[in-house]
Parts: C-alpha cells; sequence; structure tokens
C-alpha cells in the first residue's frame, strides 16, 4: 500500500533537469503551487490540492509556495516561508522550508517576501518570466502582484513555449506514475464493487456515494473529482445524488480517487438497479461495451485518439442501426455528425496528475496539435484530445449512449439529419437514459493495456455482484 507523500528526490531533480534543457537560455520559469481555497469564510477551507505543474517538478503538497527556475544558469529555487508561532498553534510544528526543500533535491530556499524583488530585477534586466495559464481567481491575483501586472494583462504573458514543454513531459508517464495510478485504481476497484454490492431498490444515491467515500476516506484519500452516481445518467456531469432507486432503473457511477501524491484515476459503469439488466438496457449496455472493447483493441503510438473516437462511434452507430434508430450509411453518419444525437461527448482524456490531465493549461496544446485540428460539429467538438498517442500516455476510453429529451425534440422539430435517423423509432428510447463504460489504457511499446486489477464489466460480471450486501 502507497504511504509515500513524494517520490525520491533524484525523480524530481531529474523532472526539473529536463525542464531547464528544453527551455535553455529563455528567462526564468515561474511555477506557484496552490494557496489554500476558502469556502465560506477566511480559515474553513477546502481539503488542499497542490498545482499538478509544481507538484509534478517540486512534489510538494502544501500551501504558500512558490518555484522559480533558472534556465539560464540551470539553478531551481523554492520560495516560502518557515513557520511562525501563530502558525504552529493552529498546526503543530512543521519542518523549515530548507527541510521541505531537502526532502525533493532542493538546496536553495528564499523568503517569499524576497521573491517580487528577484522577479523585478529579471524584468529589468530584460529576462523573460515564463508561467502557466492560472485557473483559479487567487492564483491570478498572486501572478498579477508578483510581476506587477493589472489581472487582465495575466493572460496575454502566458508562455507556450512553456505549456508545450510540460506536456511534453508530463504525458509520458514513468513506471513510478503508472504505479501510483495502478495503486489508486486498486481503491477505486472496491468502490466500484461496494457500490454494485450495495445498490438496490429503495435505496437512495447518496447512500452508495456515501458507502463509496467512506471506504475512500479509511485509506486517507481525496475525490479526482465529485462523484458521478446516478440514475439520470444521460445529464453527463450529474452532481446531484438525492434519486431513490426504483426497481427497473440504472445508474451511471463514475468515481475515482486519487493517490496520496495526486495522482487520478477514472472508472465508470453501469449498474442495474434491480440486480439484472432490463432486456433494453441488456442490448444497449453491449452495444457499449462492444465499441469499448473495439477502441482498446486499436490504441497503438501512432494512432490518433480521433480516429479511435470514430472507430468506436461507428460501433456505436452499428449496433443502433440494428435497433432501428440509424438507418443510413455508418461513415456518412459518423461524419456529418448524426451520431451525436446519442454521443455528445468524446470518446476519452489523458489522465495522470489531473484526471482531465493538464487540461488547465489548455486544450488546444494537450489534445490538438498542428498534425490534428479540432472539429467544429456538435459532439465532435467535445473531443479533447484528437492528436496521437505516445507511449507512456494514459488514456481514458468511456464511450456511453445518452438519449437526452430535449435534444431528440430539438433536432427532430428542426428535421436534422432526418435522412439518417428514424426519430419515431428513437423516441421509443427517450425514457432510456444513459450508459457509459471507462477504463484507464496505457499505451505501451507497439499496443496497449487496461491498466488496474479488472473491475466487473461484463453483463454477467455486473449482475453477480449487484446487491449481494443485502
Amino acid at each position: 500500500m502507497s504511504h509515500a507523500t513524494t517520490f525520491s528526490p533524484n525523480i524530481y531533480e531529474a523532472r526539473r533537469t529536463a525542464l531547464l534543457a528544453r527551455m535553455a537560455n529563455s528567462g526564468l520559469i515561474l511555477l506557484p503551487g496552490n494557496q489554500d481555497a476558502s469556502m465560506n469564510y477566511l480559515h474553513n477551507i477546502y481539503p488542499f490540492r497542490q498545482d499538478s505543474s509544481f507538484a509534478y517538478y517540486f512534489g510538494l503538497h502544501m500551501p504558500d509556495l512558490v518555484g522559480v527556475l533558472d534556465t539560464d544558469n540551470g539553478t531551481c529555487t523554492l520560495y516560502g516561508d518557515d513557520p511562525s508561532l501563530e502558525s504552529i498553534v493552529w498546526t503543530g510544528p512543521l519542518p523549515t522550508l530548507a527541510e521541505r526543500g531537502q526532502t525533493v533535491g532542493i538546496t536553495q530556499t528564499a523568503s517569499l517576501a524576497s521573491l517580487p524583488e528577484e522577479l523585478k530585477a529579471a524584468q529589468n534586466a530584460g529576462r523573460r518570466i515564463h508561467y502557466l495559464p492560472p485557473y483559479r481567481g487567487k492564483s491570478a491575483l498572486q501572478l498579477a502582484t508578483l510581476l506587477n501586472l493589472a489581472v487582465t494583462e495575466i493572460a496575454r504573458g502566458e508562455s507556450v513555449d512553456l505549456i508545450r514543454a510540460i506536456v511534453a513531459q508530463r504525458e509520458v508517464k514513468s513506471e513510478e506514475e503508472i504505479a501510483e495510478m495502478t495503486w489508486a485504481l486498486g481503491i477505486t476497484k472496491q468502490m466500484h464493487e461496494t457500490a454494485m454490492r450495495e445498490t438496490r431498490p429503495g435505496q437512495y444515491e447518496y447512500q452508495i456515494v456515501g458507502a463509496m467515500e467512506g471506504l475512500m476516506r479509511r485509506h486517507g484519500l481525496q475525490l479526482a473529482y465529485p462523484s458521478i452516481f446516478s440514475k439520470q445518467g444521460e445529464v453527463l456531469h450529474n452532481g446531484s445524488h438525492h434519486n431513490q432507486l426504483q426497481a427497473g432503473d440504472w445508474v451511471v457511477n463514475d468515481t475515482g480517487c486519487s493517490s496520496r501524491l495526486g495522482y487520478a484515476s477514472d472508472i465508470t459503469r453501469t449498474l442495474p438497479v434491480s440486480g439484472q439488466f432490463t432486456d433494453r438496457q441488456r442490448t444497449l449496455y453491449q452495444i457499449t461495451l462492444d465499441s469499448q472493447l473495439a477502441a482498446i483493441a486499436a490504441m497503438k503510438p501512432g494512432v490518433t485518439n480521433l480516429s479511435v473516437h470514430q472507430l468506436a462511434v461507428s460501433k456505436l452507430v452499428d449496433g443502433l442501426k440494428a435497433l432501428g434508430i440509424f438507418t443510413g450509411d455508418t461513415e456518412e453518419t459518423v461524419l456529418s455528425g448524426a451520431y451525436a444525437i446519442i454521443f455528445q461527448c468524446g470518446l476519452g482524456h489523458q489522465i495522470g496528475m489531473d484526471v482531465h490531465d493538464m487540461e488547465n493549461l489548455g486544450e488546444a496544446y494537450v489534445g490538438y496539435d498542428e498534425a490534428t485540428t479540432r472539429s467544429t460539429l456538435f459532439g465532435m467538438r467535445n473531443l479533447r484530445m484528437g492528436k496521437a498517442y505516445r507511449q507512456g500516455m494514459v488514456m481514458t476510453v468511456e464511450p456511453g449512449l445518452y438519449f437526452i429529451p430535449a435534444q431528440i425534440d430539438q433536432w427532430q422539430a428542426e428535421k436534422r439529419h432526418a435522412h439518417l435517423i428514424n426519430y419515431e423509432v428513437l423516441n421509443q428510447y427517450r425514457d432510456a437514459g444513459g450508459v457509459r463504460i471507462e477504463d484507464e489504457v496505457l499505451i505501451t511499446e507497439n499496443s496497449c493495456e487496461v491498466i488496474g486489477e479488472p473491475i466487473p464489466k461484463s453483463i454477467a460480471e455486473v449482475e453477480a455482484l449487484m446487491g449481494t450486501a443485502a
């Protein structure tokens, strides 16, 4: 079981060295860590979550730290403050800044108060200061203060060179990172199997969520994202857990936790509340599973996620053609965007320290490149990554079917893709809800592999575990 809160110092040293080499002789790299975030008053804070890029290079999961890498002379400095008596009263004894730095291979430290002058001197000397896009208001204010800029000017100075360098480095996962993700998946497996055992008619969604999150808390972990556990599976990011489960319902369970070093897991299963899928659910589930398995079989270095998305969509379309929902040519149904009546999102995304890995750096840099541009079609434009896989990437693969009455009504009124969609048949499924199946896939040298211990996924496996806690 993983109890570490940092990797060994040499791992962080190697990461910083690699970044310095990629950005050689280009000025300073400014990487602020996160600060505490208040819930409803200053000292009532959310559980702390470190900025992932800071954590990747500096490995410290505590607030009010800033890392600076000097690409001209190769030095790395950690800025922060030693604990004061005032803070010790509330937190207990804490390590000094120098002691914190030593755990991640940093020997050069300085106070936060000295940082603005250091940055000002660099600016006066005409040196460039590279920084990443902030995703919190407090972080934007901090950057504006440190760089003597108006908050409205921050976006103009974001470093595309730094973004590209970090994406290229972080998207290839090391053995240590895969081990962390696999460990988190082990806890996530227990969470999903707990949900299968506990789900039955009469339960409320929040009772199952509580059972899963309680198990996770017993390991001292946090969620990688708010749990999606809903009988309204057609609502893609449904955060509500207030429905009572009834016989005949099925539930989308999209739940994952983070390891202590912040590496995320992201797994989805769809569960029949009665313990067995209805005939209609069984058919839709198998169509989705066949799509996922076909997509995984096609993944390897050099293949684009866009092409695999289109393959997965083709399998969904073929399955629904057999039901009479789609009526036209499969390729036309995919390329025209008509398929998005039942699959409005993308096949998956990179995952690592962020559940949508590096998404704060911009999907244009994380998911696309000069060779693969983003579609403007409804549905296809929601594909977060289109570019080719690299060995060491970890991807989620999560096809689904989502029957959204409001979308069906609007498209039918507009006669959109009417030669490809049989709306009379589709309307017979308007109350079908949603189904999604998701795993994490590592791109290997010549192929790929699903990481983590298998979590029940076939119809027989899921049904065998459903409701057994009763």
